[in-house]
């Protein structure tokens, strides 16, 4: 997945491996990274995920962040199943995310109707 925030000092974008715990995207960092500077100003990223043809786009607002002495066993477990593990590197924090808005497509023929959630709510009726 590619996170994208923003702030101050301009835009930023690192590729990241992710988990689905309830609602939230969660997600790992260096407590001192840009991206963690950018989520404190800003509370906000942007989430994509597929490829240029195939893609979601997720807009977040920030949920928390978690040092690594206080996420949940199953999700710190969850999450080093499909990456590295936090708890085993000091400096890291866990990033919390939580769906504002999903976007969807598969080329240019769908994108009317690619909002399939708007403010952290699923649409029965996609919209755009």
């Amino acid at each position: 997945m590619w996170l994208s925030t923003g702030g101050r000092t301009g835009p930023h974008l690192i590729p990241v491996a992710f988990i689905v715990d309830d609602d939230v995207v969660v997600t790992a960092t260096g407590e001192n990274s840009k991206t963690v500077r950018n989520l404190q100003e800003t509370r906000r990223a942007r989430l994509a995920l597929g490829t240029t043809s195939d893609v979601v786009m997720i807009d977040t607002v920030l949920d928390g962040l978690v040092p690594v002495s206080k996420i949940a066993s199953d999700a710190a477990d969850r999450f080093a199943a499909v990456s590295h593990d936090p708890r085993q590197m000091p400096g890291y924090v866990y990033i919390r995310l939580f769906p504002r808005r999903v976007q969807v497509w598969n080329g240019f023929h769908e994108f009317p109707g690619r909002t399939a959630m708007l403010e952290g709510e699923w649409l029965s009726n996609p919209v755009d």
